[in-house]
């Protein structure tokens, strides 16, 4: 049934895409989307198709790395409710953004990208060496993360009061859009977002083990330090090439992985594979919604995702539906 499931999963995904080549400010027909992706002259239509290719690429991407990263949170920090914020990514990429706009005069999207990642990545081992390192617990490292995040939020804070040009671009970017989906973009982030992906599906068996308590774990072989630090890096690598590309967009790494462990249980071996697929149905959907919902012009898909991923994550956990870790 689980791989039944993940072959429907497969199927609702294709869907979701073929919807959000076809839905916009101008919706298009099947036949104008067929043409757009195989018989491409360069008319309106096929310009309007090649853009929204990239877009649904990029949340396709995006959405699977926000997925399997706040899953493997989950199971690193045993923290159902643990997503990248919890361990200061989203901060640190922004902080570094803040940095290039306000210090560095860089405007363009592609400056952006690299210093958001290594941002979010710097934060990250940050996070690692302060959670205790090779002695490194759960606590540890979201009470670092947390600590981290709140000075990296004051200093974004005051050097956005100080600043009205960072003010004005940083505005934009936190709120998270999809919107700069285009071929550079995708180039630019694509390697990180496949090694981050392998790593984290890689991982599964360990952080199973590591589920069962760290005595457990031991007896079982794994290595509870290796498994922390690669789930780290696995963690920064995904997170930080996402909110690079599209800007910190909250929600899907949280509820995603929450969802798919109520109908998988606890087993990462199937929670992971789920939330890589599922995780861009929810992205993708939700960017479809602000592109309709605002026509002609649109709502920030990350605007969207805040706007319906609360009410239904607060239903899910009053209704108990949810499995625990």
């Amino acid at each position: 049934m689980r791989i039944l499931g993940l072959l429907v999963s497969v199927v609702i995904l294709v869907l979701v895409a073929l919807v959000s080549l076809a839905v916009g400010a101008k919706d298009l027909s099947l036949g104008q989307v067929w043409h757009g992706l195989f018989e491409d002259t360069g008319s309106y239509s096929d310009v309007v198709v090649a853009d929204r290719l990239s877009r649904t690429v990029l949340g396709l991407l995006v959405g699977a790395a926000l997925g399997l990263s706040g899953a493997v949170l989950q199971a690193l920090t045993r923290n159902p409710l643990a997503d990248p914020a919890l361990l200061g990514i989203n901060a640190g990429a922004s902080a570094a953004v803040v940095t290039a706009i306000t210090f560095f005069g860089i405007t363009s999207l592609s400056g952006y990208v690299w210093f958001a990642f290594f941002g979010a990545a710097a934060v990250g081992a940050l996070v690692w060496f302060l959670g205790g390192s090779r002695g490194a617990t759960p606590v540890r490292l979201v009470l670092a993360g947390t600590a981290i995040s709140a000075a990296l939020y004051g200093y974004i804070q005051a050097i956005m009061i100080l600043d009205d040009a960072a003010l004005g671009r940083m505005r934009f970017w936190t709120v998270g859009s999809l919107a700069s989906g285009s071929d550079s973009t995708i180039t630019q982030v694509l390697p990180f977002l496949l090694a981050g992906c392998a790593l984290a599906l890689a991982l599964a068996r360990p952080l199973n083990a590591m589920a069962m308590g760290d005595d457990t774990a031991k007896a079982l072989g794994a290595n509870l330090n290796r498994t922390r630090a690669l789930s780290m890096l696995a963690a920064t690598v995904l997170c930080g090439a996402a909110t690079a590309a599209c800007g910190p967009i909250v929600f899907v790494g949280l509820m995603v992985p929450h969802v798919v462990r109520s109908f998988t249980g606890p087993d990462l071996r199937w929670i992971l594979p789920y939330a890589a697929l599922l995780s861009p149905v929810l992205l993708i959907g939700a960017d479809v919604i602000g592109r309709i919902a605002a026509r002609p012009a649109e709502l920030q898909v990350g605007i969207v995702t805040a706007i319906l991923g609360g009410p239904v994550f607060i239903f899910l956990v009053r209704r108990r539906r949810t499995a625990q870790l």
